[in-house]
């Protein structure tokens, strides 16, 4: 056991066990029996009825803005008067967002939900075609932007006549829009919102996948999905304590409460799930970011004494490895948490170095899994830092071959899911919805394996495989190789097409500020690493940074085109 005191199974056991908080229930939902937490909140209504007994506690802060728990209950319930009051908006119907990282989204996705309607959380980082698109598909019934999304929206606005509110105007606005400020107007703190019935099961969201590939699907989340997610995620972050043999009760108590740095979007399900859902739950406080910079990120670490940060691993490395990190008082994080990308092994080494006796931790879940399915922390991510850790309790897990039968522990095969956390299904898409959900296991397309204790190895996305002279080429891992090189501040590695073996290894590679290394000494490097035939024989040096979505996943696709066009 490695030093541990008990075994997953024992740890869920005392966890789950009846008067636990994490104490679960069986239920159906969509003909497939389910467990669920027993005690978690059942829609946002709660969630944010719950985050108003949090008070004059600060729950958002942006720049020199600061917004208490009971500021934002007052205008949340607000905007859903005014949504339903002035824009008749009623249950089903659905609210898109468009906006960086504000406290207004907020304000507006609580809103949102607390008036019935279906949220609609647009990627800031769109063109003005890619918006238009999910307004089109949602069939948005009012739009909330910012001053630069409205902008780009303008002609798309004066064509269609929808309904849009912009926050922080900065600029005129487009024709027929109006100030989400004045329209606010003054809000009363005893403001209430208006009496909604709402059903654990009720469609919540529509969250739009990353479109590393193709066009994007609107992910279509209940009120139970999201409300899950909290539970999840406390689930994940304490139960290695409790194995490591603390008592569930005390690590409770015995917390700190979190300050989280959001280093992604909101539009993302780790952003809006697990940090901003989390924490009005849970009374934490989520520090905003206009955009990600790692000096920046520093400087807030250390100005809001933040307890937790992360992102995608490679927003970790980069505050970690950062030639300012000394700079700062980050004496107050008790963590650095990460997830969207699998995380290089000398991650974990470098967080022992930089941030001693900290728990780093790695989480996995998708857009269509409401975010968290397994967690990694404390004992559990010291023992297998390679891991995503094991499936929360409420969650089951299934690897598989191509026949769909389940592969023995060990072996490579397509992750499936099943849980409370499961989408149900992509919007407006039946025969999407159908090869992706199937007897309440969700495909996810991301190649793992199972160890005996149950715990999860994300190996890679199934379109991101290589394919040389029939072996299977797992992305992931060569690259994890390459981030061993110190000189290696960034990479990926993709296919490149070949008239003999089908494909071969190329790898692009970004080297930390006045390091050197040449494609020769990178592959004697990884000789002794990796097997010869994953070693990459192309290898292009940038100096800029690799293209990336908002959550921070690799945009491979941008690079196959770019790096291949010739």
């Amino acid at each position: 056991m490695n030093g541990a005191t008990m075994s997953i199974a024992q740890a869920r056991e005392i966890m789950t066990a009846p008067g636990r908080l994490f104490e679960m229930d069986e239920i159906d939902i969509r003909g497939t029996r389910t467990r669920i937490w027993k005690h978690a909140p059942t829609d946002l209504r709660q969630i944010l009825d719950i985050s108003r007994t949090h008070g004059d506690t600060d729950f958002l802060v942006y720049q020199d803005d600061r917004l208490t728990f009971a500021e934002h209950y007052a205008r949340a319930a607000a905007f859903a008067r005014l949504l339903v009051d002035r824009y008749g908006i009623t249950k089903g119907d659905r609210v898109a967002i468009a906006m960086r990282n504000f406290p207004e989204w907020s304000v507006a996705f609580f809103g949102a939900a607390a008036a019935g309607a279906v949220v609609v959380p647009l990627n800031a980082w769109w063109t003005a075609p890619e918006l238009e698109y999910g307004l089109t598909d949602s069939g948005a019934k009012v739009l909330v932007a910012d001053a630069q999304r409205a902008e780009r929206l303008a002609d798309h606005l004066e064509r269609t006549k929808l309904p849009t509110l912009v926050a922080r105007a900065d600029r005129p606005l487009p024709a027929g829009a109006e100030s989400f400020e004045d329209v606010l107007g003054r809000v009363d703190p005893d403001t209430e919102p208006p009496q909604v019935t709402l059903d654990p099961e009720d469609d919540a969201t529509i969250f739009y996948t990353s479109g590393t590939t193709g066009r994007p699907k609107g992910a279509l989340g209940t009120h139970r999905n999201i409300a899950t997610n909290p539970f999840s995620l406390a689930y994940g972050l304490l139960s290695a304590a409790v194995r490591a043999g603390g008592d569930p009760d005390e690590v409770l108590a015995n917390r700190p409460r979190r300050i989280t740095l959001l280093s992604v979007p909101f539009f993302h399900a780790t952003g809006c799930h697990s940090a901003l859902v989390s924490s009005a739950l849970q009374g934490g406080t989520v520090v905003l970011m206009y955009k990600w910079d790692v000096r920046e990120a520093l400087r807030l670490i250390e100005r809001e004494r933040v307890t937790s940060f992360g992102g995608v691993p490679t927003m970790a490395w980069q505050v970690l490895t950062s030639p300012h990190f000394e700079e700062y008082d980050t004496s107050s994080l008790t963590g650095v948490t990460y997830g969207g990308a699998p995380a290089p092994p000398t991650l974990v080494d470098t967080i022992k170095k930089r941030l001693p006796a900290r728990s780093p931790g790695n989480g996995y879940g998708l857009t269509e899994t409401s975010s968290v399915t397994t967690y990694n922390s404390g004992v559990n991510y010291l023992e297998r830092p390679d891991s995503v850790g094991p499936p929360v309790a409420v969650c089951d897990v299934r690897v598989v071959g191509p026949d769909g039968a389940d592969l023995p522990v060990g072996e490579v095969g397509e992750l499936l899911i099943r849980g409370p956390n499961v989408i149900k299904g992509y919007w407006g898409r039946p025969e999407d919805t159908a090869r992706a959900f199937v007897d309440g296991w969700f495909h996810s397309g991301d190649m793992a394996r199972l160890d005996e204790d149950g715990f999860v190895y994300i190996v890679d996305r199934a379109k991101d495989m290589v394919i040389r002279g029939g072996e299977n080429i797992y992305c992931a891992e060569v690259e994890a190789a390459v981030y061993e090189h110190p000189a290696v501040a960034d990479c990926g590695v993709i296919g490149v097409p070949h008239d003999v073996l089908g494909e071969e290894v190329g790898a692009v590679v970004r080297l930390r500020p006045g390091a050197e290394l040449t494609a020769e000494e990178l592959r004697a490097f990884l000789a002794d690493r990796i097997a010869a035939f994953k070693i990459p024989v192309h290898v292009w040096f940038r100096s800029e940074e690799l293209p990336r979505n908002p959550s921070g996943k690799l945009l491979k696709t941008q690079l196959r085109e770019e790096l291949l066009k010739n």
